[in-house]
């Protein structure tokens, strides 16, 4: 029973929140991009170099890279961790059946 009223007191907002942390990936992306581009035109501004613009929009793509990454490894991490419950095991139960069947009945001849 303890475990029943603990599933109960879990939040019902957390996934909706991890659900529009996922959908603004892509909008973190294009500010990312976009803060990049500023900084970058900033420092142009300010140096009278146009590599240095350069500068900026490569770290605002480097940024964008990183958020997808940071993204992909949360994902991953989730759905290994789901992957470890016992309700998702089903592959496993239907490969075992599977090989008890040819056990029983012998030698397939194809």
């Amino acid at each position: 029973m303890p475990n029943k009223e603990k599933e109960e007191r879990k939040p019902r907002v957390k996934p909706i929140i991890e659900a529009a942390d996922s959908l603004s990936l892509g909008i973190s992306m294009v500010v990312a991009v976009l803060i990049g581009v500023g900084l970058g035109w900033l420092l142009k501004r300010l140096t009278d170099e146009t590599w240095t613009f350069w500068l900026g929009v490569a770290i605002g793509i480097a940024a964008a890279i990183l958020n997808v990454y940071k993204a992909y490894s949360k994902q991953r991490k989730m759905f290994e961790e789901l992957s470890k419950e016992p309700r998702y095991a089903i592959k496993k139960k239907i490969d075992d059946d599977e090989y008890d069947e040819d056990e029983d009945y012998g030698e397939k001849s194809y």
